[in-house]
């Protein structure tokens, strides 16, 4: 197994895991995996097995003016292909998305998560809580094109 930043090049791999992600859900064009890894301050990570892409997350580094102006990250998108699942791969991606936060000098590392025992568990293994802060999101509804 080895793990490297991921590029435009492996979009069609990455489509795919996400797949494993959203199950049905829609997906943006190839384009927008483009964007994500091209734009400043974000990371895509990924384990491969041999050449084929097992698992990722997505690390943002946000500026901050509070903390003494240390950076924040933020964590999306986390999955590990079904075939791969309890095999550590998912905790080897997020061990190195968070030593890279780490490494910015980011002063928190936030991610939400669905509200399954297991996933927080898995989380919370790796040393996140949400015994300081509570997290919330607003959806908005589909754009019709």
């Amino acid at each position: 197994m080895t793990m490297r930043a991921l590029t435009a090049g492996d979009t069609e791999q990455a489509m795919e895991l996400y797949r494993h992600l959203v199950g049905d859900a829609p997906l943006g064009a190839y384009e927008a995996f483009a964007a994500v890894v091209t734009h400043a301050g974000t990371t895509v990570l990924g384990v491969f097995s041999d050449t084929t892409l097992v698992a990722m997350a997505t690390l943002h580094i946000l500026p901050n003016v509070t903390q003494g102006g240390r950076p924040y990250a933020l964590v999306e998108n986390v999955v590990t292909h079904r075939d791969h699942r309890g095999t550590g791969q998912g905790r080897r991606v997020m061990q190195a998305v968070i030593d890279a936060a780490w490494d910015a000098e980011c002063y928190k590392i936030m991610l939400l998560t669905g509200r399954t025992a297991e996933a927080r568990g898995f989380y919370e293994r790796l040393g996140f809580g949400a015994d300081e802060k509570w997290g919330m999101t607003i959806r908005r509804a589909p754009v019709r094109r």
